[in-house]
């Protein structure tokens, strides 16, 4: 086990986890560290479940270990089952982008470099025991960012399908950074400059995505979209 391994050998521990473990914010506001964690995914709940682990570990056998929670992570090198890699790659090959439910979905987008960023100055500077958010401060609808994608792939906007909605999707995630940025962290890249180079990076590299895109990851993907593709609407 991970935190036996710290707490033998004193070594420093971030456990990188996610805003997701929040719950949903539909009714406004942003997540602060000391709210209740209210998990609405197998996922996100296995993720609070090893975050209540750190705190629990620090106080029993004083190890050194923080925890960051992260906002929507986007970048170069993402893997395509992922929105917006997804989105862009499916574009670029003229491919339907399947839009879960309405598309109101919100999420708060964050460059990889300003996560890793983030992180970093919590490894160093982080208490022991403390929890540090880590968001971008850019809210968008799912739809936004998909018609975004659009533009910048000039791809026809008849490939923006929509389908049924994902089971125990959270309608909006939204982080207070206000502690970590006592820490001295900012982030560094708005979301369409970021979004900009990351779409251009897929342009170029498709030596690296379309090989995984293959395969077992086509099995993926007929499991996930093809029936809800083949019941698909107009947006």
């Amino acid at each position: 086990m991970l935190l036996e391994h710290v707490r033998e050998s004193r070594a420093r521990l971030v456990q990188v986890s996610t805003d997701e473990v929040y719950g949903d914010l539909e009714t406004g506001g942003s997540s602060t560290e000391t709210d209740l964690l209210r998990p609405s995914s197998p996922y996100s709940a296995a993720k609070a479940a090893g975050d209540l682990l750190i705190p629990a570990y620090v106080r029993t056998f004083d190890v050194d270990a923080s925890i960051t929670r992260g906002s929507n992570t986007y970048g170069p090198h993402q893997y395509p089952e992922k929105f917006i890699p997804l989105f862009v790659t499916n574009a670029l090959d003229g491919e339907a982008l399947p839009l879960y439910g309405d598309g109101r979905q919100v999420r708060d987008w964050l460059f990889v470099e300003d996560h890793c960023a983030g992180i970093e100055v919590v490894l160093r500077e982080g208490a022991p025991g403390e929890i540090y958010n880590v968001g971008g401060g850019d809210e968008h609808e799912n739809i936004d960012v998909a018609e975004r994608i659009l533009a910048l792939t000039d791809a026809d906007r008849s490939l923006l399908r929509r389908v049924a909605d994902r089971e125990g999707h959270d309608r909006r995630y939204s982080l207070d950074t206000t502690k970590l940025r006592e820490l001295g962290w900012r982030p560094q890249t708005p979301f369409e400059d970021g979004l900009r180079e990351t779409v251009q990076w897929y342009r170029d590299r498709r030596d690296w995505w379309q090989p995984i895109k293959s395969g077992e990851y086509r099995e993926y993907y007929a499991r996930q979209y093809a029936e809800r593709l083949a019941n698909a609407t107009a947006v």
